[in-house]
């Protein structure tokens, strides 16, 4: 049997700085780890889902899991809610890291600087500076983490009014219809180091919940 976990990479991000988590991941669930690379800053976020949608639809596996840090996990959330690529997939779980699915107080704190649009290019604009009401919608079991160790870029660019990872508003990775939700003692870029998010997210994908 089989088992893939494809992590996608978040804003001003290739994938390669996952090294640690896909590491442990591999080792947590007896899986090959592949990352998914698209282009954060200058391509729009439908054609990049449109993209990781076909890149999933073209893996031979028993098993395929996902894994997203922050605008990757959006990627996912608009793979399967809008690109509808759930049914042609194999069986898997699905983990979000720091995800902004409810839209991002960073994001919109950095848009009031100048050229901070361009900065973060236009996928997070056309994703991230409303405040959005997600859903996911069941298509397979999605586990999210938030961190709440509030150092980050994100705290640069003005107030964020609440806890968060340092970067994103714990309450902004909520998303309705997700199976479980767990905040841990991480920052946001941490996320990619810690072994403790790396265990809980293990769990979840092997047990669907994160108290295993």
């Amino acid at each position: 049997m089989s088992t893939v976990v494809v992590y996608v990479h978040g804003l001003w991000q290739r994938g390669a700085e996952s090294l640690w988590l896909r590491r442990r991941l591999a080792r947590e669930v007896r899986a090959e780890t592949r990352t998914f690379s698209y282009p954060s800053v200058a391509g729009a976020a439908a054609a990049n889902a449109r993209a990781l949608a076909q890149h999933l639809t073209a893996i031979q596996a028993d098993t395929l899991h996902l894994v997203g840090h922050s605008l990757g996990g959006l990627m996912i959330w608009k793979a399967f809610e809008e690109e509808r690529v759930g049914p042609q997939l194999p069986p898997g779980r699905v983990v979000m890291l720091g995800s902004p699915l409810g839209g991002s107080r960073a994001a919109r704190n950095l848009a009031r600087l100048p050229f901070g649009r361009q900065i973060m290019g236009r996928g997070v604009e056309q994703e991230l500076l409303a405040v959005r009401e997600r859903r996911w919608n069941g298509a397979r079991e999605l586990g999210i983490i938030a961190g709440n160790l509030g150092f980050g870029v994100g705290r640069l660019t003005g107030p964020l009014g609440g806890a968060s990872d340092g970067t994103i508003l714990i309450e902004e990775t909520r998303l309705a219809g997700a199976t479980d939700h767990v905040v841990l003692r991480v920052s946001h870029t941490g996320m990619l180091f810690s072994a403790a998010v790396a265990r809980a997210a293990g769990v979840f994908l092997n047990t669907g919940r994160f108290a295993g």
